[in-house]
């Protein structure tokens, strides 16, 4: 399996294509990163070096794959953070000629957008972007609880909001959508749910909330849960797998007190992790 990653990337620390693309990798998947940002660090830190790439950067990077011959023989087209809307639509042109050279390829968007509690964080003109055209494009869609109310224009306070929610990213256009990160009036305090939905079947992974907070996890899981999906053909089975898995590498952050997510350190987690959870139909 090939897959092909824009996302950002960072030289310290994992988040973006540094957090997304070792995971795919230990799962056995090929993967040909192309980075949208290069930073010396996350964001979060208050302060970083690096720049911005521009669209036709990209264009450029995918026209020289092309001429290897590479298009028709990848599986997929992921996409996370992008740095200013010339990026978003070098990654939908990039997803067009993907399709065309291999009809049967997925693209696997993680709209990031903002996040409770932060906001939105991305540039102006990219909310938009993602809500009416990118999304849209998509085969697989990975909002947070925040994303998917912005996306929908809805308040998701309980899980049957959440299943309204995702019947209209459904009704966007994608097949298959993974909501993270979801708290409700009926979460337990001392626990987390994440959804997946195939437009058919609604599944909920509960997991205990580590009371951790770092960059990264959504790049990660997006990743996995893509890869996972593509495998076995079933959001719910997608589900499980990954979520044993950021359970793992996030239980081994915590453990470890540290800032960043260790994700060479509990790589092991990406093949065979330590716990698993019940995935529940809704």
């Amino acid at each position: 399996m090939n897959i092909l990653s824009i996302q950002s990337h960072v030289a310290y620390g994992h988040v973006g294509n540094a957090s997304a693309v070792f995971p795919m990798q230990r799962l056995g998947v090929e993967v040909w990163p192309i980075h949208t940002v290069q930073f010396s660090n996350h964001t979060g830190y208050g302060d970083w070096t690096g720049r911005v790439f521009d669209g036709p950067m990209i264009e450029e990077l995918v026209e020289g794959m092309a001429a290897r011959g590479a298009l028709q023989r990848c599986d997929a087209v992921v996409s996370g953070y992008m740095g200013s809307a010339d990026i978003g639509a070098a990654i939908l042109s990039t997803v067009a000629k993907v399709r065309q050279a291999n009809r049967y390829a997925v693209y696997s968007c993680d709209p990031v957008i903002g996040d409770v509690g932060r906001g939105i964080f991305v540039r102006p003109g990219i909310p938009e972007f993602m809500r009416d055209q990118a999304v849209p494009a998509a085969n697989i869609v990975t909002p947070n609880q925040f994303e998917l109310d912005y996306l929908t224009g809805m308040t998701t306070t309980t899980l049957a909001d959440v299943k309204k929610a995702v019947a209209a990213i459904h009704a966007m256009g994608p097949r298959v959508v993974l909501v993270t990160s979801v708290v409700g009036e009926d979460t337990p305090d001392d626990a987390i749910d994440l959804v997946a939905s195939d437009g058919e079947d609604v599944s909920r992974v509960r997991t205990p909330k580590l009371g951790i907070s770092v960059n990264g996890a959504g790049d990660a899981i997006a990743a996995l849960f893509t890869v996972h999906y593509l495998k076995t053909g079933s959001a719910s089975e997608a589900l499980g797998r990954a979520a044993a898995s950021i359970y793992g590498l996030l239980r081994r952050t915590h453990d470890a007190g540290s800032r960043e997510i260790l994700t060479v350190a509990a790589q092991d987690e990406f093949v065979t992790p330590s716990r698993t959870f019940p995935v529940e139909t809704l």
